[in-house]
């Protein structure tokens, strides 16, 4: 699926502080936690709890967020729909990873079980 270069260059220019709040206040309206919310970060990035914090106040894009990021090698695994898109359908390296993570925080919200999320056998 292709997105158009003015969605793409969007998603490129977010800064990850911009949007973790909203992350978090999804999650906690679900009843989910933070910390959980960093798991979720931690699995598909690579980054653990302080150096989320620390790229939050660097206010980074998710341009630099996930040319810095070590994505997890099951991030494959990660499919469906998210937005109006199919998240195996998005050309565009970046927004497919944006989406990843949108997709991870959605389920976490949704209530579906931590190693459902994490996609443990």
């Amino acid at each position: 699926m292709n997105t158009s270069e003015k969605h793409n260059d969007r998603m490129a220019k977010l800064t990850f502080a911009s949007v973790y709040p909203m992350y978090v206040a999804k999650v906690a309206s679900k009843n989910r936690t933070e910390a959980e919310l960093r798991e979720v970060i931690t699995w598909l990035t690579g980054f653990d709890s302080d150096k989320q914090t620390e790229l939050i106040n660097e206010k980074i894009t998710f341009d630099e967020f996930f040319k810095r990021a070590s994505l997890n090698p099951n991030v494959h695994l990660i499919t469906g729909m998210i937005c109006g898109y199919r998240i195996e359908e998005i050309e565009n390296e970046l927004t497919r990873q944006v989406r990843y993570l949108d997709k991870l925080v959605d389920e976490l919200a949704k209530g579906r079980k931590m190693k459902k999320i994490l996609r443990i056998p």
